[in-house]
């Protein structure tokens, strides 16, 4: 995108297409909501989406879908350009994973990033992620201890590659879980979200004349980094404390959480909180 002065008439024409990129993830939400097999999804709307520049910035997130997923899938997108870089991805291309130290908690939570290219050329990625209603396993009761009881986990991998899908993972799928349809039919609409949000991004591009997404995602991530900074500076700031204990599952189990307020930001510590199980 050719720069342009810091003038207000091009503040409001930036502003403009990010309202318009909000639009164009919402629209991919909802595609997954419309699409999706099972009732989590579909009714519980538990899903998050979301458009990312070329580095794996998040640009723009969806309103529909629950907050949970929303920061870790925005970390996860750079865990799969680390395995797999852009300069390697191609039109078509779909990758997978539920590794909950690299996504989204726990295992039943499926993400799916694809490439968006504009004339040949990757100009970002979108991700989605949906609690699937299965995963095998002992599933995510309190009485599981490892990883391995919560069911199957697919590390960072193709889900497909120009377009065709990676039939031997969706075999590996439906054969571990107890609803193969239901979970299947939820891969698939990740994929197709995915696919309409770049749809519409290059859309959205063409009409605005723009070849990237530099300057755009410069101006959201400042504006947004500078929105945060204000409305934490008009707290007060010190240091908090507080802490829980309940019941648990087999002892009890305390949360505890110090917050410091600075001018540079928030900084929560979790001493003192009860070990893993």
């Amino acid at each position: 995108m050719p720069a342009r002065p810091n003038t207000a008439l091009s503040q409001i024409h930036l502003q403009i297409m990010w309202s318009r990129l909000i639009a164009v993830v919402e629209e991919q939400a909802q595609t997954l909501v419309r699409t999706a097999f099972s009732t989590p999804v579909r009714e519980a709307g538990d899903l998050s989406a979301g458009v990312f520049d070329r580095d794996g910035n998040m640009l723009a997130q969806a309103v529909t879908g629950t907050p949970g997923h929303v920061n870790s899938m925005a970390a996860a997108v750079k865990h799969f350009l680390d395995a797999f870089p852009l300069a390697t991805m191609k039109p078509g291309d779909h990758y997978i994973t539920n590794d909950p130290w690299l996504t989204c908690g726990h295992l039943h939570d499926l993400t799916v990033v694809s490439p968006t290219f504009l004339r040949g050329e990757p100009v970002g990625l979108f991700a989605s992620t949906v609690h699937v209603v299965d995963i095998g396993g002992l599933g995510m009761g309190p009485d599981g201890r490892q990883v391995f009881e919560e069911g199957l986990s697919i590390p960072l991998m193709p889900l497909a590659r120009e377009g065709r899908m990676n039939e031997d993972l969706l075999r590996i799928l439906r054969a571990n879980v107890r609803e193969p349809l239901q979970v299947e039919g939820d891969v698939y609409a990740l994929a197709a979200c995915n696919d309409e949000g770049s749809r519409r991004l290059v859309e959205m591009m063409d009409e605005f004349g723009i070849a990237n997404l530099d300057r755009l995602g410069e101006h959201v991530i400042e504006t947004s980094r500078e929105a945060t900074l204000e409305a934490i500076g008009k707290l007060k700031p010190g240091t908090y404390r507080n802490s829980v204990t309940m019941d648990g599952y087999d002892r009890p189990l305390t949360l505890a959480a110090e917050m410091t307020i600075g001018p540079a930001g928030i900084h929560v510590d979790y001493t003192g909180t009860s070990p893993a199980s």
